[in-house]
C-alpha cells in the first residue's frame, strides 16, 4: 500500500513538472517604429530566437506602427497585463525621475561615453527606479541616433527659432529646453507628427535620422538641422509580472534572447546612420551645419534650470 502511494506521488511530481515545462507564453510587443526601422528588425530577432529555442512555447507577437497604441498607451496596457513588451525611454521619467537622464541634451558627446553610462552606475542607477516605479523591466538597450531638428527653413542658431511650432514628446525637459531656446514647443503623439505638418499645425519636429526617414518625414520637411542635441538610449521593456510569471526555462529563453536583439541592433547602428543620411539626401533633405556651440551653449542653461537636485546629481555623474 506504501509503495503505490509512493508510485502515486512520484507519478503526480511528474505529471505536475510535465505541466509546467510545457506551459506556453504569448508576448505582445508593441513599439511606434515601422518595418523599415532597425528597432523592428531587432524586434523580428528576439522573436526568432525566442520561438527557436523555447521550441514554440514562447510566441511573440510584433505590433509595430503603434498598433497597440501610442507609447504611453502600451506602458499603460503592460502595467494592466494587456500587453508585454515596449521600446520606450525618457518618457518613463513620467514615473521614474532618473530617466529623464536617459536624453539630456548634450549630455554625450561620443558613442563611447554613452556606452560607459549606460553599462556603469548611472545605467544602474535608472534601470533600478525603473524597476522599483513602473513595474516594468528593462531587458535590453538600444543606442539612438542624435536627435536633430527638420524644418522648411534653415537653422543656423537659436535666433532662427523664433515663433517655431515645434512638435516635442511628451518629455517635460524638452518643453523647458526648446522654451528657453526660442521655439513653441507643442508635446504632441509621433504617430500625429505627419499629419501635423502636412497640415501646417506644427512647423517642425526633432527625431533621430532613423525616425525622420521611416515617419517619411521628407515628403513635408526640407531641412535637416544637424543639431544633434540629444545623444541617448532606449530600453526593451518588459512587464515585472508577465517576466516573473514565466517558467524558469522560458524566463532564461527570453532574457537571453533579449541579449541577442541587443547586440544584432548595435551591429546594425553605425553602418544604418550613415546610409540614413545618403537615403535622406536623396529623396530631397537639404542638411545644415548649424553654430553648435550657440544651441550646446543655451541648451546647458536649460538644462540646469530644468533639473531637479536629484536629477542634477546623476547628470554631474556622465
Amino acid at each position: 500500500m506504501i509503495k503505490s502511494i509512493c508510485k502515486m506521488a512520484v507519478f503526480s511530481t511528474l505529471l505536475v513538472a510535465g505541466v509546467s515545462q510545457a506551459e506556453e507564453v504569448t508576448l505582445k510587443f508593441g513599439y511606434p517604429v515601422n518595418e523599415e526601422n532597425i528597432w523592428h528588425k531587432a524586434a523580428m530577432e528576439f522573436k526568432r530566437v525566442a520561438e527557436s529555442q523555447s521550441d514554440g512555447r514562447i510566441e511573440v507577437k510584433l505590433y509595430p506602427s503603434e498598433q497597440l497604441g501610442k507609447e504611453m498607451e502600451v506602458i499603460n496596457s503592460i502595467q494592466l497585463g494587456t500587453a508585454d513588451m515596449t521600446i520606450t525611454g525618457e518618457s518613463l521619467q513620467n514615473w521614474a525621475p532618473k530617466a529623464a537622464l536617459l536624453a539630456v541634451p548634450y549630455a554625450f558627446t561620443s558613442s563611447e561615453q554613452l556606452q560607459a553610462a549606460v553599462n556603469g552606475e548611472v545605467g544602474m542607477e535608472i534601470s533600478e527606479q525603473i524597476v522599483e516605479r513602473t513595474g516594468l523591466q528593462p531587458i535590453a538597450w538600444f543606442e539612438r541616433g542624435p536627435r536633430h531638428l527638420t524644418s522648411n527653413r534653415p537653422i543656423m542658431s537659436p535666433d532662427d527659432l523664433n515663433g517655431l511650432k515645434l512638435r516635442v514628446p511628451n518629455v517635460p525637459l524638452f518643453v523647458k529646453l526648446w522654451e528657453a531656446l526660442g521655439a513653441k514647443p507643442i508635446p504632441m503623439a509621433f504617430s500625429e507628427v505627419f499629419t501635423s505638418l502636412q497640415q501646417g499645425t506644427i512647423d517642425g519636429q526633432e527625431n533621430p535620422l532613423s525616425l525622420i526617414n521611416s515617419a517619411s518625414f521628407y515628403e513635408v520637411q526640407e531641412y535637416v538641422n544637424l543639431t544633434g542635441h540629444v545623444r541617448s538610449w532606449i530600453y526593451v521593456v518588459i512587464g515585472q509580472e508577465q517576466l516573473n510569471s514565466m517558467p524558469a526555462d522560458l524566463r532564461s529563453i527570453v532574457l537571453d534572447a533579449a541579449q541577442q536583439m541587443q547586440e544584432y541592433e548595435h551591429s546594425m547602428f553605425a553602418s544604418d546612420e550613415a546610409q540614413l543620411r545618403a537615403t535622406l539626401e536623396e529623396r530631397g533633405m537639404t542638411f545644415v551645419n548649424p553654430d553648435l556651440e550657440a544651441f550646446r551653449s543655451a541648451a546647458q542653461r536649460a538644462v540646469q534650470e530644468a533639473l531637479t537636485a536629484e536629477q542634477l546629481e546623476l547628470f554631474e555623474k556622465i
